[in-house]
């Protein structure tokens, strides 16, 4: 009898020996969170940071999280990135959390391939939706759903040559102008300044029909019918009012030289091309012979002073087997001051964060780089800008269909084609083809 009873205490000493060391191991074993990243800008820009900010922010999130570690692979170009997440896809080895290309965003989605943020969302008592613009936040949503978070943002202003138009005598436009403001100015800065018999000055570079829609106060994309409608009034007038700019320059096509030289009035570029462009090393390679700004785009009859808004998003892989954890990383990234603050210190965007991208911190980093004298643009008009800009649908067919509109203008613009018989021509092989793809 003692002899059972020794076995059995040590056989229970055994096992309690055995569930405490299984204990210790399972608490201090590591945790491995997969992440997606392309290096580089996603803003077609110049970038030698592109791990700064993801570096820090995986420190700062080891730090807080003893036994996770956070890995990436490095070296993958934005160009190939797609193809390296279908490769992961394929696998069945997706990250937890990843970077989301818009030309991603809708093919993830519709395959189940991000997770639905909702209930993470809903769930977290210190997450708040409305910190983000508004804008941003969106191209986020599916379906009513949230299925990422904006990692930064970068919106699209309208370049002023401020040096031509005080050569012509030329008041700089203020932030509620309008097309006939344009207008103006486009027909008094077009002109042969040298008596050679050829335009030497333009008015626009690369003004587009689509820069025209998005301040008409017209909406292209039905979104209850799948329809896009290219006969609308509002997108006729758009594409006609660039028809007027550009027969002001008799048939002479302009060009990036023109622009670069100093000779064109207006162009449209992104903030991340006037934070670039305009910072020392870049700036003595580009824009240096004259002096220049940007504002908000001229507004159509019914519309607003508003532009195009893209955001680089982030989200969270629907199979990870670290949700808690893919969540609060996804938050360090995206949600932190600090980390949205390295946005402005790293990037060539704007945080996400209304905040952050409306602080004086922030404007000091933008002015940090700059010209003295120079003036950076103001946290309000860039607050207003994103908050209140247009997002485009980001279904595959929409930007093709797009594209071919954008051929479409072109032909009517160098052939002098009918605006309204073009458009309705055009607007039955857009159904026909909508049509197909159901």
């Amino acid at each position: 009898m003692g002899k059972w009873r020794m076995r059995l205490g040590v056989g229970a000493v055994i096992v309690a020996l055995t569930a405490a060391a299984l204990i210790y191991r399972h608490k201090n074993r590591e945790t491995v969170l997969e992440f997606g990243m392309f290096t580089g800008s996603n803003w077609d820009v110049a970038s030698a940071n592109s791990f700064k900010i993801v570096d820090k922010a995986i420190k700062r999130f080891e730090e807080t999280h003893p036994n996770v570690k956070i890995h990436y692979y490095s070296g993958i170009a934005r160009e190939d990135y797609s193809e390296w997440c279908a490769r992961k896809l394929l696998e069945g080895e997706m990250p937890d959390v990843f970077m989301v290309l818009d030309s991603d965003f809708d093919k993830f989605t519709s395959l189940g391939v991000m997770k639905n943020l909702d209930e993470l969302i809903e769930g977290d008592a210190a997450f708040h939706k409305e910190d983000f613009f508004t804008t941003a936040l969106n191209t986020g949503r599916y379906g009513g759903h949230q299925y990422a978070l904006p990692y930064e943002t970068v919106p699209t202003l309208m370049f002023v040559n401020k040096s031509l138009l005080a050569k012509e005598n030329i008041r700089m436009p203020k932030e509620n102008w309008t097309w006939e403001d344009m207008y103006e100015i486009c027909r008094k800065v077009t002109k042969d300044t040298d008596k050679d018999g050829l335009l030497d000055q333009f008015g626009t570079y690369n003004y587009s029909w689509r820069d025209a829609f998005y301040t008409s106060g017209g909406k292209l994309y039905d979104e209850d019918h799948g329809q896009l409608s290219f006969t609308d009034g509002r997108v006729l007038d758009a594409i006609k009012y660039v028809k007027r700019l550009d027969d002001l320059n008799q048939g002479q096509s302009v060009t990036q030289e023109d622009f670069n030289e100093g000779s064109v009035a207006f162009m449209p570029l992104t903030f991340a091309e006037y934070r670039t462009y305009k910072t020392y090393p870049y700036r003595i390679k580009k824009y240096t012979r004259f002096q220049w700004d940007c504002i908000t785009f001229p507004a159509g009859g019914e519309g607003e002073n508003i532009s195009k808004v893209d955001a680089l998003l982030m989200g969270v892989g629907s199979r990870t087997k670290h949700e808690k954890l893919a969540w609060e990383f996804l938050k360090q990234l995206t949600y932190t001051e600090e980390m949205q603050m390295d946005v402005f210190r790293y990037s060539q965007g704007v945080p996400a964060l209304k905040a952050v991208a409306s602080s004086k911190e922030g404007a000091d980093y933008l002015q940090e780089d700059m010209d003295e004298g120079e003036q950076v643009i103001s946290s309000a008009l860039l607050y207003n800008v994103i908050e209140n800009g247009i997002i485009e649908p980001k279904f595959l067919q929409y930007q093709q269909v797009m594209n071919l509109a954008d051929g479409e203008v072109s032909k009517i613009l160098q052939e002098n084609k009918n605006v309204d018989s073009s458009m309705k021509i055009f607007q039955r092989t857009v159904s026909k083809y909508l049509q197909q793809q159901k």
